[in-house]
């Protein structure tokens, strides 16, 4: 082996989907990206663990050819005025980057927190069920 060449995945997990995005240390160079709804046939499917680790898989086939080797991995839930936990695709999709055969740098959790911006749907007295 010649030399070694870090990559970021980012993966943004939410609730209904779960999207793995490789890119060079940068950023600036994306490699691959691979979304549950590129592997599943079934809307349904698109945020389940098993579509995050098939998509994982796919885009981890991609960056190994392109010869990276080791990843930073960053995680992004929706955020902001939404959920702020990861969807269940994320630890999967990690699981299965790991398994693929890259040496993983640091893992790091880059979702958006509000800083008092914008205000929650629902008006004043929530959501009526």
């Amino acid at each position: 082996m010649d030399k070694e060449r870090w990559g970021v995945a980012h993966i943004f997990s939410s609730l209904n989907n779960t999207i793995i995005h490789i890119t060079d240390v940068t950023g600036s160079e994306t490699i691959a990206t691979v979304s549950g709804g590129m592997v599943s046939d079934k809307d349904m499917n698109k945020g389940k663990p098993f579509t995050a680790m098939v998509a994982s898989r796919k885009a981890a086939e991609k960056a190994l050819s392109m010869g990276i080797t080791n990843l930073h991995i960053r995680i992004r839930a929706p955020g902001g005025i939404k959920s702020k936990m990861p969807g269940q695709g994320a630890q999967p999709a990690i699981r299965a980057l790991a398994r693929a055969g890259f040496r993983i740098g640091s893992i790091e959790d880059v979702t958006p927190i509000p800083h008092d911006g914008c205000k929650k749907k629902g008006g004043r007295r929530g959501r009526r069920v």
